[in-house]
């Protein structure tokens, strides 16, 4: 396989989805109607995908995929000279969350054999055929329904099915993920336009991705109504069924024990320790000092993804607003991919 015919196909993919997302429904060709078919087909298979979060992750994605992005991220690895069979079983919690796996195996000049989602089966096969098409058949991949022949194994599930796979795949080369979430820590001096940015963090894909932030820490002396106040930008997700019931329930179950938390009639805070909070919740403590929040996080660090907060709090953070924006160096549970599989 040829990785600088490859790089081209994904750069050439990059400008293909760009142009459908800037095309208007009216200017399609047949090949855009087609696309625009099968994300109509994927939001009818999972309703958490709407057309809103599947066109906000293909623009993530083809920002991401530029020929200058791709070499420099490539540049530290060789590729390797006897390709390897790698499995992968993809989350589908978000659309495309899987993609980068499935680039990173075929750049790394092995074998992608890969296992859908069930909730995500319809976007990843078009692009892939397209990624194939654009690189001249440079690429090696293929779907499977079980994984049989197979040097090296990446999984993404829950918790519980996690324990399954770690034993399930004791004997062979593993990245083993679990559930992960993100929090984020508030300094008290952000403008109302960084706390927009952090409903970004809180709310796109409806909370459901492990880079949505679910706990918050806040200054003592920090008011509620100031995050109410810059979330409704996102009031729109109430009007989602799924979200909604989540809503409805999660708020009866809390009137029904009496329980404290804050309520604008679309999302819940509540004064709570956990780090995973229920959809439609979010969690938050207030802190006195920083090194509360830097011991939560050395206690928890296996569970968090991603840390959103100002640089000046020293916490090795992202900027607010710029949790669903990881580049192709932000690895999933914080395991390099790429290093993994340059010894395979």
């Amino acid at each position: 396989m040829n990785r600088e015919k490859q790089i081209s196909g994904l750069s050439q993919l990059s400008f293909y989805i760009k142009s459908f997302l800037e095309t208007k429904p009216e200017n399609f060709n047949e090949n855009d109607g087609q696309f625009a078919a099968l994300l109509r087909k994927s939001e009818i298979e999972n309703s958490w995908f709407t057309q809103e979060s599947q066109r906000f992750a293909l623009n993530q994605w083809a920002d991401l995929l530029t020929e200058e992005n791709l070499k420099d991220w490539l540049s530290n690895y060789k590729p390797s000279n006897s390709p390897k069979k790698v499995g992968l079983i993809l989350a589908g919690n978000i659309p495309m969350v899987g993609f980068h796996d499935i680039i990173s195996v075929i750049l790394s000049q092995n074998i992608a054999l890969i296992k859908l989602s069930s909730k995500d089966r319809t976007i990843l096969p078009f692009l892939l055929n397209k990624w194939k098409e654009f690189s001249e058949g440079n690429i090696q991949y293929e779907f499977v329904e079980r994984l049989t022949d197979f040097d090296a194994v990446i999984a993404t599930g829950s918790n519980n099915t996690a324990r399954y796979l770690e034993y399930y795949f004791k004997d062979h080369l593993s990245i083993i993920r679990k559930n992960r979430t993100s929090i984020a820590v508030l300094k008290g001096d952000e403008t109302e336009a960084e706390l927009q940015l952090l409903a970004e963090d809180i709310f796109r894909y409806y909370g459901l991705g492990c880079r949505n932030v679910t706990r918050l820490f806040i200054p003592e002396d920090f008011v509620i109504d100031a995050l109410f106040e810059n979330f409704l930008n996102f009031k729109e997700v109430i009007n989602h069924n799924k979200y909604a019931n989540n809503y409805e329930y999660n708020r009866a179950i809390y009137l029904l024990n009496q329980e404290r938390f804050w309520d604008n009639n679309f999302v819940m805070l509540k004064e709570d320790e956990a780090l995973f909070s229920p959809l439609s919740v979010l969690n938050f403590t207030r802190y006195k000092n920083l090194d509360e929040v830097k011991n939560f996080i050395q206690e928890n660090e296996k569970d968090i993804q991603a840390i959103v907060a100002k640089p000046e709090l020293g916490l090795d953070s992202i900027g607010l607003g710029e949790a669903q924006n990881p580049d192709l160096n932000c690895f999933a549970d914080n395991v390099n991919t790429l290093e993994f599989l340059s010894v395979i």
